[in-house]
């Protein structure tokens, strides 16, 4: 008995042991990513890289064109559409006009050159 509880007692040392070193390591862990997280952000901030919430700013700003373009073009179409049923009547009222006769120009009488004397 006194060999099993020597042994258990051991192990509960152990057990301590390992539990004050994962402690230690948990620590150690934490500041490592602090110091990691810090010289990237400074590394960052020297490339002259923009944060996500700028990106998520300008994305959505470039969502919001690209739908306002979409509806342009989807009324520059209509429109087009309507231009287009417009044209033939446009047609027929050029064509009248073009049945009549155009205005005669009054013109200037024309110089006449005179012959050079040698």
């Amino acid at each position: 008995m006194r060999n099993a509880r020597q042994n258990l007692k051991f192990l509960d040392d152990l057990a301590r042991a390992a539990t004050g070193a994962l402690g230690s390591f948990s620590e150690v862990r934490h500041h490592l990513r602090a110091l990691v997280k810090e010289r990237v952000d400074a590394a960052l901030d020297q490339m002259d890289v923009v944060s996500r919430e700028e990106f998520d700013r300008v994305a959505a700003m470039a969502e919001k064109a690209r739908l306002r373009q979409e509806e342009l073009e989807k009324r520059l179409a209509a429109l087009e559409g309507k231009k287009t049923t417009k044209k033939p009547a446009a047609k027929a009222k050029t064509a009248k006009a073009k049945s009549k006769p155009a205005a005669k120009r009054k013109t200037a009488p024309k110089k006449t050159q005179r012959k050079k004397k040698k």
